[in-house]
């Protein structure tokens, strides 16, 4: 499902009403943790061939019970695999988020430093905006930063 999907409501089918943007602010934050695991773990796969849980938990700042918790629920989701005496892999299904989450960040990175921000701020700051940012607004984005190449 694309952040497109998620508004407007029943209510009108042309502006959203402040439920719309409030339910589906809730919709991107709870999607946002799988994003953001997803991510990790396709980096430490590219770097380690395996993600383990030691691994994730330490590169997130959260404790490993916490990291486990959150690959069991990428599990049920069917966006990872785990192997015994293995790490975590990601599923086709999880290394397209990854794939996807990776694409969005990088815009939205170039668009910060094409406004003048600094490079560290605009990494720091993709990483919230690439999670709230649509479809449509990512097009935005890409067609405005083409249009000055």
């Amino acid at each position: 499902m694309s952040r497109d999907d998620l508004a407007p409501g029943p209510e009108t089918a042309t502006e959203p009403t402040d439920a719309d943007r409030f339910t589906n602010a809730r919709a991107i934050r709870s999607t946002a943790l799988f994003e953001d695991y997803t991510e990790l773990i396709a980096d430490l796969t590219e770097e380690f061939g395996e993600a383990r849980i030691t691994d994730i938990a330490r590169r997130l700042g959260v404790t490993h019970p916490t990291a486990n918790k959150a690959v069991l629920r990428l599990k049920r989701e069917g966006l990872v695999i785990s192997r015994p005496y293995r790490g975590v892999f990601l599923t086709e299904t999880g290394a397209a988020m990854a794939r996807e989450v990776k694409a969005r960040h990088r815009l939205v990175v170039r668009l910060l430093i094409a406004v003048g921000v600094p490079p560290e701020a605009a990494e720091m700051d993709a990483e919230g905006i690439e999670h709230y940012v649509s479809e449509t607004t990512l097009k935005a984005f890409e067609a405005y930063l083409d249009s000055r190449d």
